[in-house]
């Protein structure tokens, strides 16, 4: 931390700390947990390294408990590394799946949004080939339902939800595939049920310009890159990460760990910084609801 204010010529101070109760708050200061679980003279920026992803996760562990205690209100997480977790041994693909596992939640979805756009995705870091297997009508109601849910705290309180299809023309009455029949379709119909406005399965190729035009407030959408693309594409440095479902709340960059510019200066921290306000916007919000 001394060395990247250094780099970036910051004039930020560190308050190294052991319990939140000796945190400042204050501009200026950084307040920071050490753990104590680094070698530093073993340390090579910009390079996977086993000791630093088992740190890493000690981390998110320990900032995961702060917020269960009720200690700290929101956690922002930075990109981590997917080859240094599995190095060190760890089976989790990411934040995403080590947070549910931490805090126990079987109904999660991954919400980004950036600009004008919000996605929820049905299936997160999966091979594509594994996509239509992984798709039921229960998942998809419940991305549904979660997405619904949590709208209320971007100050949407009868959100618009637009359900993509998997397949090109949403399947074209099956002739481009069966999934919207037997698992979007359906689920879409108990969403409706429910009392939530959806629609869908609607083509992947004109959701989001449906939804930039003011017809939905949210997309759920089936796999990752559906989603991501898109939203990247209108707000590559702005975009954020929500894990919706948690009994905490966890915002995060749209990034990962770009290794080759480490120790350059050049990083764009504006996903970062958009993450934090988020995650302060839904502290907010949620007290409020309370």
């Amino acid at each position: 931390m001394q060395k990247a204010i250094k780099l970036v010529k910051s004039s930020c101070r560190i308050n190294s700390i052991s319990k939140i109760e000796e945190a400042e708050f204050k501009f200026g200061t950084i307040d920071l947990i050490d753990l104590k679980n680094i070698r530093l003279g073993s340390l090579k920026i910009g390079k996977v390294n086993k000791m630093a992803a088992k740190a890493a996760v000690d981390y998110i562990k320990k900032a995961v408990s702060l917020a269960k205690e009720g200690e700290i209100d929101a956690i922002t997480t930075a990109p981590v590394n997917k080859k240094g977790l599995q190095r060190a041994g760890f089976r989790f693909l990411g934040h995403t799946e080590l947070l549910t596992h931490l805090t126990k939640t079987k109904n999660y979805a991954m919400m980004l949004m950036g600009g004008p756009l919000k996605v929820v995705l049905v299936t997160t870091h999966l091979p594509l080939s594994k996509v239509s297997s992984s798709l039921s009508k229960e998942k998809i109601y419940q991305t549904i339902r979660l997405a619904w849910d949590n709208m209320k705290y971007f100050g949407i309180r009868k959100p618009r939800i637009g359900v993509a299809g998997l397949n090109p023309h949403a399947g074209e009455e099956g002739l481009f595939g069966k999934e919207e029949k037997k698992f979007i379709i359906p689920a879409v119909k108990k969403a409706k049920k429910k009392g939530i406005k959806a629609e869908g399965p609607i083509s992947p190729d004109t959701v989001f310009q449906r939804t930039l035009k003011g017809e939905f407030d949210c997309v759920v959408c089936m796999y990752h890159d559906q989603g991501l693309i898109p939203l990247k594409m209108l707000a590559f440095d702005k975009g954020v990460n929500i894990t919706l479902g948690l009994p905490i709340i966890r915002t995060s960059v749209d990034h990962g760990t770009a290794y080759e510019i480490v120790g350059k200066g050049i990083a764009n921290p504006t996903s970062l910084i958009e993450a934090i306000k988020l995650a302060v916007k839904l502290a907010k919000a949620k007290k409020g609801d309370r």
